[in-house]
């Protein structure tokens, strides 16, 4: 059995506009949909543990409101309690709130390394990326270094406005790393498979990333 684990931000304050802010729920709800659909485990985690702070909830959305309902997201585990050793598959659902929380959390970073160097698939959406930037492996390197990430562009914050909000503009930390950033047009579904590092650019991308990871894991 196939166990996957969605990592969720715990991040409410967007920078110091008086806006809350949190995890994108289409980008979490939609690899629980694909991963269950898929006969897989998948069991949620967040910095803090219990409920985290939502974000881009569409209320119509099916989906959305089946993961918000059933997927246990009002008692997330906290990232620090978390045994990684069970694990096939990480992914980091993305969100804005990603961008203060994910990229220093040394509990994030234990648990998405073990996946990867017993085998599994790190995977991120839109600003889930954010816990690739500092993500370094037990010989000292940088995960993404030398391969091909996507991951929400610097066009596309512009197109939100969120430019000179962010604490960095992701796609810039990501290529620092060593990572090589492959932008699609804005807010397009947009999916790069490097081995077993799989990310998706944007909301859009989130279901077509979670199929990619399937694949990559049935087709091993």
């Amino acid at each position: 059995m196939t166990r996957a684990l969605i990592a969720l931000t715990s991040h409410r304050q967007l920078g110091t506009t008086g806006r809350e802010t949190g995890f994108y729920v289409g980008e979490a709800a939609e690899p629980w949909e694909v991963f269950r659909a898929a006969g897989w485990d998948v069991d949620l985690v967040s910095v803090a543990g219990g409920q985290p702070p939502v974000d881009g909830h569409d209320e119509n959305d099916k989906t959305q409101n089946d993961f918000l309902a059933t997927a246990g997201v009002e008692h997330t585990a906290k990232a620090a309690d978390v045994d990684p050793t069970g694990y096939d598959v990480i992914v980091f659902a993305g969100g804005h709130g990603t961008m203060w929380d994910f990229p220093n959390d040394p509990d994030l970073a234990r648990i998405a390394a073990t996946v990867y160097e017993r085998g599994g698939i790190v995977s991120a959406v839109c600003h889930g990326p954010s816990a690739l930037v500092n993500l370094k492996l037990s010989d000292g390197s940088h995960l993404v270094a030398g391969k091909r990430v996507a991951g929400f562009t610097n066009d596309e914050e512009n197109a939100v406005g969120l430019t000179d909000v962010v604490p960095f503009l992701l796609a810039d930390k990501l290529t620092e790393a060593g990572a090589v950033h492959v932008p699609a047009p804005n807010f397009t579904e947009h999916v790069v498979v490097d081995g077993r590092l799989v990310t998706g650019q944007n909301p859009q991308s989130a279901r077509a990333m979670a199929e990619a990871v399937v694949s990559t894991v049935t087709s091993r």
